[in-house]
């Protein structure tokens, strides 16, 4: 068969994968000029390494991503580490990890064995937690686990991620980010950037064919029933489709779809989006070590909360800083709605903004020790996973004959990330080829 894949991140190319091993001519369309979507990466010149503009890292329990690596020959790039997270309280770092670490939490007793109980029950007692998307993760947190521990530590981090949604998002996700998460995080040599450079390569020499600056402009049906794409002005003929596009993109390029029940889901799909500054210094900020650092919420108002973002993570505190020539290099992130004062801000005025609190973190700080900075937006990032969500999701099968849709928001209760991206792009795929 001839089949058209749109969108070259993750879960495009690793459809691709299994499509073209099959013996299927594969044609993936790209509409930027880079590969990796939200997983792609930038380069300095001097630097020997990729940096993520949205940070990522692997768990030791995504077997999808590990599979794939492995057999695409790339695994031994793959490196473990344990860095160090903590979370700021009552005006100061405290290491917050799932071991003994917990102890140092300045909550009660009582309440740290109420959240280390909880945490237990829903890692390694619960194995499908489908069932809890009938309660909020707000609701049943506070039932469970108690107030002081869900008021002092899980309660700033919903509201920061969610602002004023967080209520809203079910315990059946909230159960998927404690269960698959591991103490050691897990990167790429090169970056992220370069798996997805190399996932391509492997994809091509299996006779795949990779176009950037290749925009899908519409997606249509012939009168025959065959599945038509124009792109960039041309009308080209596929047996099949893959679109892995945001739902609003594919209800832009698919105008047969807007008066369909399967248009209705798709529309009624809600996410936010994701806004980074990634600031390069000369000398490190957090000079305990530690890498990931959760900033808690003290309002849904970002105007009026203690921190103007959710997170600030020292990447160099786990990639070592050799590998950016020695810069050591932040992120400072946050998930708003996509229509937030964040997405019409300059990028000067979101930098000074996010900047400004730097240091809180280390009273050292001055202006001068920055070397560089970017910003980075994503109107897409983080679905929202509400109460009944499973009954939301469109299927991956489209009503219009040979057209398939694969996108974040249907790795549900998982959260968006790499490893599901793979899983997700081998589900459709499978799903195609059986069909087909």
């Amino acid at each position: 068969m001839k089949i058209a894949i749109i969108g070259a991140g993750v879960t495009g190319l690793s459809a691709a994968w299994d499509v073209v091993r099959e013996g299927h001519d594969v044609t993936v369309f790209e509409a930027s000029d880079t590969l990796g979507g939200l997983a792609g990466g930038f380069k300095e010149p001097h630097w020997d390494s990729y940096l993520e503009k949205y940070y990522h890292h692997w768990f030791t329990s995504d077997r999808h991503l590990l599979a794939l690596a492995n057999e695409i020959g790339v695994a031994h790039k793959i490196q473990f580490l344990r860095p160090k997270t903590s979370y700021w309280m009552d005006g100061k770092i405290v290491r917050s990890e799932m071991n003994a670490s917990i102890f140092s939490l300045p909550i009660s007793l009582m309440s740290i064995f109420r959240m280390a109980s909880v945490g237990v029950f829903l890692k390694f007692l619960v194995r499908d937690g489908n069932f809890l998307e009938k309660y909020t993760a707000h609701e049943w947190m506070l039932t469970y686990m108690g107030e002081e521990a869900y008021t002092r530590f899980f309660l700033p981090l919903l509201i920061g991620k969610f602002g004023e949604r967080y209520q809203e998002i079910n315990m059946a996700w909230m159960w998927a980010r404690i269960f698959t998460r591991s103490v050691k995080l897990g990167t790429y040599v090169g970056g992220f950037q370069a798996f997805v450079d190399d996932l391509a390569h492997a994809v091509q020499q299996r006779g795949a064919t990779l176009l950037l600056n290749s925009p899908v402009e519409r997606l249509e049906l012939s009168p025959n029933g065959q599945p038509l794409l124009r792109v960039n002005g041309n009308t080209l003929p596929f047996d099949r489709v893959i679109s892995t596009t945001s739902p609003a993109l594919l209800l832009r390029m698919t105008p047969a779809l807007h008066e369909t029940r399967y248009g209705d889901a798709v529309r009624g799909l809600e996410s936010i989006g994701a806004v980074v500054v990634v600031v390069s210094l000369k000398h490190p900020l957090l000079e305990d070590g530690t890498y990931w650092l959760n900033l808690p919420a003290t309002d849904t108002d970002k105007t009026t909360s203690e921190f103007p973002f959710l997170a600030l993570v020292e990447h160099t505190n786990y990639v070592d800083k050799s590998a950016f020539g020695g810069e050591h290099l932040l992120y400072l992130g946050d998930y708003v709605a996509s229509d937030h004062a964040y997405f019409r801000m300059s990028e000067d005025a979101l930098r000074d903004l996010f900047v400004a609190q730097l240091a809180r973190f280390n009273p050292c700080f001055s202006p001068e020790w920055i070397n560089k900075t970017w910003v980075f937006r994503a109107p897409y990032a983080q679905p929202l996973a509400q109460v009944g969500q499973s009954e939301r999701l469109p299927a991956l099968e489209t009503p219009m004959p040979g057209v398939y849709w694969a996108s974040m928001s249907q790795v549900y209760p998982y959260d968006r990330g790499t490893n599901y991206a793979v899983e997700l792009g081998r589900r459709v795929a499978r799903l195609m080829l059986q069909e087909g």
